[in-house]
């Protein structure tokens, strides 16, 4: 009753505001949004590091342990080390940003990032290798959380789902980056060339203003209001946005501090479900393991691995840039069971080719049944399993447990990117083939999970939104 108390003033302040907004910008018409689009375009150099990070154990597996003498478990510690600093970074990242705001969280990020990629290039063994690696996950878990939030914040209300988008492409972008880097260059040399994003935001984080809203939330008024007219531009009337932010800042502090328990209550479990399972989805369906060690898998196969990995890159782009277009289109819950369908099949193609592999039958067949597969599954992920668990997860909370909920859930994820990443050459020591039905029946179970219990969330409110989730 209280929240429900505190939430329905919020809605009217929230509409009186816009409503004002609305009117003054019709009024001056003198709002100027560079700073906005150059302020984004700095930040989303830390989601293609994320993405550089992601990329770079594949194209460079057979290299390193050939040089560096490492056994399958070395390499597998190496590889999936990445998710368990991301995940300690995904924890530690709130309040990092929270403490010392979002450029200084990026900041932070930045350090991690050039001091792992360093590690990285002078290892002489496993352990400078896994030190690195530890390193630049935590910076990745960082970036993870930061910069679609800082994002979020500078963004006028009709850009913020178009700017926020970009964060998932630049991810992709920077995976791809790898792939086709790694072809051509060794393995050292690929690692120095993963600095350059984090020269470049590095740079640019001296030219572009701190989020207003962290501003406004610890007190420092008159730099909230700088930053809001830098983003807005000089002759920008910005009074009726700042209200709004002061009003939502004012209403947040009234809400109780949520604790982790609190999402066990019964009128928040549905939601906390659905955030969390669709991220056991898009994580248990082999997708971390896949992508880390895709060259290898091309190379089993029978299938030239730079021919293969490009293909991918170049795929991956321009699917995810579709999804993007599609999703306030289409709609979350479509693109879901499209994409969900679409990992079913990929992986019943590449355990096809596989199977018939160890078999001996039709050998002529399993490097283009293998390509195929792997294709459908990376293009499938990338329409939708890819992105669209995190645009839900941000609509389904009550705004007094996001933070706590969507620490969880992030949690989750990167635990299953490390149990995906790390047990993957495991699996396909066991069975090649196994290990692709394994995945398609999680993908399978995906399907199902997302018709029974995710609501579709396309052009609703957040109360409205809020209200069919609580429907059961």
């Amino acid at each position: 009753m209280e929240e429900q108390e505190i939430r329905e003033p919020l809605v009217r302040q929230t509409k009186n505001h816009s409503d004002q907004e609305e009117d003054g910008l019709q009024r001056e018409n003198k709002e100027s949004l560079w700073m906005v689009y150059f302020s984004t375009f700095v930040s989303v150099w830390g989601s293609f590091e994320f993405g550089t990070c992601a990329g770079y154990s594949s194209p460079t597996q057979a290299a390193i342990t050939k040089e560096l003498n490492l056994s399958l478990a070395e390499y597998s510690v190496f590889g999936s080390i990445l998710t368990i600093g991301a995940m300690i970074g995904a924890i530690t990242s709130g309040a990092i940003a929270d403490f010392i705001g979002r450029k200084g969280a990026m900041r932070t990020s930045i350090a991690f990032c050039v001091a792992g990629w360093l590690s990285i290039y002078f290892a002489k063994g496993a352990l400078a290798l896994d030190i690195g690696r530890l390193a630049t996950g935590y910076g990745m878990g960082v970036f993870s959380y930061v910069v679609p939030v800082f994002i979020a914040e500078i963004a006028p209300k009709n850009l913020r789902g178009g700017l926020t988008t970009l964060n998932q492409l630049m991810i992709v972008c920077g995976v791809s980056a790898s792939f086709l880097i790694g072809t051509v260059l060794p393995w050292r040399n690929l690692a120095l060339t993963s600095l350059i994003p984090c020269f470049i935001m590095l740079v640019g984080l001296f030219f572009i203003p701190e989020s207003p809203r962290w501003l406004a939330k610890i007190g420092r008024q008159k730099e909230f209001e700088g930053a809001l007219q830098m983003l807005r531009g000089k002759d920008a009337d910005i009074s009726y946005e700042a209200a709004e932010i002061q009003d939502y800042i004012e209403t947040l502090q009234q809400l109780p501090q949520a604790r982790i328990l609190d999402l066990f209550q019964r009128r928040y479990l549905r939601s906390v479900t659905i955030g969390v399972g669709l991220m056991v989805c898009q994580q248990f369906g082999g997708i971390n393991g896949i992508v880390f060690y895709l060259s290898q898998i091309f190379v089993s196969a029978g299938f030239p691995a730079d021919v293969g990995t490009t293909i991918y890159a170049i795929l991956q782009i321009v699917v995810t840039a579709l999804g993007a277009a599609l999703i306030d289109k289409a709609g979350r819950r479509a693109l879901l069971l499209v994409s969900a369908s679409g990992l079913v099949l990929g992986c019943l193609l590449a355990g096809t080719s596989f199977y018939l592999k160890v078999h001996e039958l039709s050998l002529k067949s399993v490097p283009a049944l293998a390509v195929t597969g792997i294709l459908v599954y990376i293009g499938s992920f990338s329409v939708g399993m890819g992105a669209v668990p995190w645009v839900v997860m941000s609509e389904i909370f009550p705004i007094n447990v996001k933070g706590v909920a969507g620490s969880l859930a992030t949690l989750v994820n990167w635990f299953g990117s490390w149990v995906a990443s790390y047990t993957f050459n495991y699996l396909m020591s066991w069975s090649s083939y196994g290990t692709f039905i394994i995945y398609a029946v999680i993908n399978g179970l995906a399907i199902l999970f997302v018709a029974i219990l995710v609501p579709e969330t396309k052009g609703r409110t957040l109360e409205e939104i809020q209200a069919a989730v609580n429907k059961s």
